[in-house]
């Protein structure tokens, strides 16, 4: 398994690549490593086991929010246990990584699931 910090330098790279027409739409966002999801985020999605979430989107979507206010940034948060022990090579775990981070972006945007995890196998 890699470490906590390949990880957290994969998924920086991961962002570094995104496609600028995405990365210069992408606003008020903070992305976080966390080993596991909490209890409240797995409830929140219906999740009943720590292994059964890679990435977690949580915010306004961009589209909703026309005057609002200040409002504290959006939280991508991909799960570095989840993924990582899912992956047999660092090629693998880059790859998931990348997807992973492109659907929750997806949703950021406004996109449902379906419409996200279209979004995470476009290069």
């Amino acid at each position: 398994m890699i470490s906590k910090e390949e990880f957290e330098q994969l998924t920086g790279e991961a962002y570094d690549h995104l496609q600028e027409k995405y990365k210069s739409r992408i606003n008020n966002l903070v992305i976080l490593v966390e080993d596991f999801p909490s209890k409240e985020q797995m409830k929140k999605v219906g999740v009943s086991s720590e292994y059964g979430l890679l990435g977690l989107y949580e915010g306004r979507i961009q589209s909703r929010r026309i005057n609002v206010g200040v409002v504290l940034p959006d939280k991508i948060t991909l799960f570095y246990i989840p993924i990582a022990k899912s992956c047999s090579d660092i090629k693998i775990c880059k790859q998931r990584i990348e997807n992973t981070l492109r659907h929750e972006i997806a949703h950021h945007f406004g996109s449902d699931e379906e419409g996200a995890r279209k979004a995470s196998n476009i290069r």
